[in-house]
C-alpha cells in the first residue's frame, strides 16, 4: 500500500515558519514528506532539512518524495525525543525552525493491517514503531480493569470507559482479544444503545486512547518539547499541530512557561530566581483549518497549530 497522507495545515504552518532560504530545518514527525517538501521549496541550496520519523514506511516515502533535494536533507528512523542527539550527529547545535505534526497519520489508519482502525478487522497492533514489541493486543489482554479504565477515560475522554473496561476484562476472561474487530465489539456493547446513536463511531475514543497510551504520544511531547524550544536559534521558530485536547493543553502550557518561567511567589515584588523569558507563543489563540480544508480532508476538523518564537536577543529582552 503506497504511503498516503494529507499535510493538515500546510499553508499555515510554512507561513508562519517563516523559512530563511540559508537556514536549517527539522521536521520531527516526518510522514510522507508534505511539510518537509514545501519547506526544502524555500530553501537554497545552502539550506537544509532533518527529517525524523519511527515509522518505517513513513521513510520509505519520505525519501522518495524528498529525492530531489538529496544533499540537502537527512532523513533518521527514530522518535522526535532524541532531537537533539540526532542533531548533534549531524553536526548540527541549532535549528531555525521545527515542525511537529502529531497523531496518526492517514496511511496508518486506512492499511487495516496495521491495526489502527476500527473500520477493518486485523490483528491488533496500532504500533508506530514496529520495531517495538509491546502491541495493543498485549496491552488490551494485559493491563488491569483499572489500568484500562485510567487509560481509556484520560486519553479517550469516554464517559463510558469504566463500563468499557469491564467489558473488556469480562471478554479476555472467555478468550484472549486478538483483532479489532473483537475489540470494536466489546466496546459497542458497553456503550448504551442510545449513546451509540450519536457522537461518531463508539470504538472511536477507546482506539485512540489505547493508540496514545501504547506509543506514549504525550509522555514523547511533554518529555521533549521545552527541549526542541532550547534546540532553536534566536528569532527560529516551532510549528506543533495537536489533534487531542492534551496535547494541546500540553503545547500551550509549555509554550506560557517558556514565556515566563518566573518562579518566585506572587507576593514578591521582583523577581529573585533569575528565570527569563526566552521567547513568545506567536499565536495566542490556536490555527484551526478552513471550511475549504475539511471538506477536503475530513480529518483534520480537530486540528490545532501553535506557534511559538524564540527571542533574537539574550535574557528574554523582545527583538
Amino acid at each position: 500500500m503506497e504511503f498516503k497522507h494529507k499535510s493538515v495545515l500546510l499553508k499555515e504552518t510554512i507561513e508562519y515558519l517563516k523559512v530563511r532560504p540559508d537556514g536549517i530545518y527539522v521536521d520531527g514527525t516526518l510522514g510522507g514528506g508534505g511539510h518537509a517538501y514545501e519547506i526544502c521549496r524555500h530553501l537554497s541550496p545552502k539550506g537544509r532539512l532533518v527529517g525524523i520519523d519511527q515509522d518505517e514506511d513513513a521513510i520509505k516515502a519520505a525519501t522518495r518524495r524528498l529525492s530531489e533535494f538529496e544533499g540537502q536533507t537527512r532523513i533518521v528512523r527514530s522518535n522526535y525525543r532524541r532531537m537533539k542527539e540526532i542533531l548533534a550527529e549531524a553536526g548540527i547545535s541549532q535549528a531555525d525552525g521545527i515542525v511537529l505534526d502529531l497523531g496518526v497519520s492517514s496511511y496508518q489508519l486506512d492499511d487495516a493491517g496495521r491495526g489502527f482502525s476500527y473500520m477493518a478487522d486485523a490483528p491488533l497492533d496500532m504500533r508506530m514503531d514496529r520495531r517495538q514489541r509491546f502491541t495493543a493486543k498485549e496491552l488490551v489482554n494485559t493491563y488491569s480493569e483499572m489500568e484500562l479504565y485510567r487509560v481509556i477515560r484520560d486519553y479517550g475522554e469516554d464517559r463510558f470507559a469504566k463500563n468499557i473496561a469491564k467489558h473488556i476484562v469480562a471478554a479476555r476472561e472467555r478468550h484472549e482479544i486478538e483483532t479489532t474487530g473483537e475489540l470494536t465489539e466489546i466496546v459497542r456493547a458497553a456503550i448504551p444503545a442510545k449513546a451509540r446513536m450519536t457522537g461518531g463511531h463508539p470504538a472511536k475514543r477507546t482506539f485512540q486512547a489505547i493508540r496514545i497510551e501504547l506509543n506514549d504520544e504525550l509522555g514523547a511531547l511533554q518529555d521533549s518539547l521545552d527541549g526542541m524550544i532550547g534546540l532553536l536559534k534566536p528569532g527560529g521558530r516551532i510549528c506543533v499541530i495537536t489533534f487531542h485536547s492534551l496535547e494541546d493543553r500540553i503545547v500551550k502550557n509549555i509554550y506560557k512557561k517558556s514565556e515566563n518561567p518566573c518562579t518566585c511567589p506572587d507576593d514578591f515584588p521582583v523577581c529573585v530566581c533569575g528565570k527569563k523569558p526566552i521567547g513568545r507563543a506567536v499565536t495566542r489563540k490556536p490555527i484551526v483549518p478552513s471550511e475549504e480544508e475539511i471538506a477536503y480532508n475530513s480529518r483534520a476538523k480537530s486540528a490545532k497549530l501553535r506557534v511559538f518564537e524564540k527571542y533574537k536577543k539574550e535574557e528574554g529582552e523582545k527583538p
